[in-house]
């Protein structure tokens, strides 16, 4: 039997400490937190998408009382970005979570649901997606979503 070791690299920063670019990508996504609809789990996520040519993208999460049908905040703004723009590329997307409390305290990750749909983004457009989540405490900071799903299925399997 062998053993396999998986190493994940991920950065942990303050916002003060991220350019400019992801700076506004991550207040976009806390801004994002406003358009939820969530009136059964209180917990508010938004997410913020910036396109190969810059243009910024906005998801919310949307609860239904029949909870297969809700959707997650990454979800929204993938979705969307795809059907408003299927010729760019996603190459990154800030995530940022509140309760009733405020921000949460850690950064918020992404469910599996979301990390498939991400993975099949960096498939489909032969690159990875920057990755920031923001906490109150900072922001984890991946070049890829392989970083949180490194045993990930895709079509190349």
């Amino acid at each position: 039997m062998e053993e396999l070791k998986l190493d994940s690299k991920i950065m942990f920063c303050q916002m003060d400490e991220l350019d400019d670019k992801d700076r506004i990508l991550v207040e976009t996504a806390m801004a994002a937190t406003d358009n939820s609809y969530s009136p059964y789990s209180k917990f508010k996520v938004g997410a913020a998408i910036r396109l190969d040519d810059g243009t910024i993208i906005k998801g919310a999460n949307q609860e239904n009382a029949a909870f297969s049908i809700t959707i997650c905040a990454e979800r929204s703004a993938i979705y969307a970005a795809q059907a408003q723009h299927p010729e760019k590329a996603i190459v990154s997307i800030a995530i940022a979570a509140r309760n009733e409390e405020g921000f949460t305290k850690e950064p918020v990750s992404p469910c599996g649901m979301c990390r498939q749909a991400m993975v099949e983004i960096e498939q489909r457009y032969s690159q990875p997606i920057h990755i920031l989540l923001y906490g109150r405490k900072g922001v984890y900071v991946m070049d890829s979503i392989s970083n949180l799903m490194p045993l990930s299925f895709v079509d190349l399997n």
